[in-house]
């Protein structure tokens, strides 16, 4: 899948499909849903479902794109997930180094293996790293990314399924906020949402507000293009300051 519909990138690329629950956030997936929609459609590279799948043949994609883009990587996946072997991730990483023209955006559930696996190896010039933050367990992952040693550290309060209370936003440089999206989706309050962008724009980071999702900031379940993305009477969809 090259192209996307998120707004804070531009294109995807999957040399990973397939994932497992890790948390609260997993309970309605939506790259499972979509897995199992592209295997319904009998597309190849979906032929396994939503089962943890590494594919060789996408390994060097990106070196076909000669345009720069901010690529998300495994947008279908985690990267870091338990059954992903260290040396196929130096080879994702491997393509990463050989085009400096894009910028790579790694997000992953699974904070303690992201550290491990750059205790002995350095994080690319041309990537940021993320973690997600959907709930209260799982703000422990702000402090493993805290130890990277990387331009852009960024969170992902998508979905966003509780209020996070006080947050440590010491390194963080971006934070993406997001309601859920689906028919069992849950709702997403307006006061959480502002508790972090108050917390955010006192920290000095970049705050962007994806959408409401399914549930309206009015509390009313429709669909998410009338939901829309407005925040406060505005769109707030800053982007942080690359540092490479």
């Amino acid at each position: 899948m090259r192209t996307t519909k998120i707004e804070w990138t531009d294109k995807t690329w999957n040399p990973i499909t397939g994932c497992t629950k890790k948390s609260a956030g997993c309970a309605h997936c939506y790259a499972e849903v979509m897995a199992r929609r592209l295997k319904a459609m009998r597309l190849k590279k979906y032929r396994n479902g939503f089962e943890l799948t590494l594919h060789e043949d996408d390994l060097e994609e990106p070196l076909r794109w000669k345009k720069p883009h901010n690529i998300f990587v495994c947008s279908m996946s985690d990267i870091f997930h338990e059954d992903v072997p260290f040396d196929f991730v130096d080879r994702i990483m491997q393509t990463i180094k050989k085009t400096p023209q894009h910028r790579y955006q790694i997000l992953t559930k699974r904070a303690e293996r992201m550290a491990d696996y750059f205790t002995t190896r350095e994080v690319p010039q041309n990537v940021w790293l993320g973690v997600t933050v959907e709930c209260r367990a799982s703000k422990s992952r702000i402090d493993h990314l805290r130890t990277m040693k990387v331009g852009v550290k960024f969170l992902s309060c998508e979905p966003l399924i509780e209020d996070l209370g006080e947050l440590n936003l010491e390194d963080v440089d971006w934070v993406i906020v997001g309601g859920e999206s689906g028919p069992k989706a849950r709702p997403m309050k307006p006061d959480w949402v502002v508790n972090i962008k108050q917390q955010v724009e006192r920290q000095g980071a970049a705050f962007f507000f994806k959408q409401w999702g399914t549930w309206g900031s009015d509390g009313i379940k429709r669909n998410k293009h009338a939901n829309g993305k407005l925040l406060q009477g505005e769109i707030i969809q800053q982007m942080p300051e690359s540092k490479t």
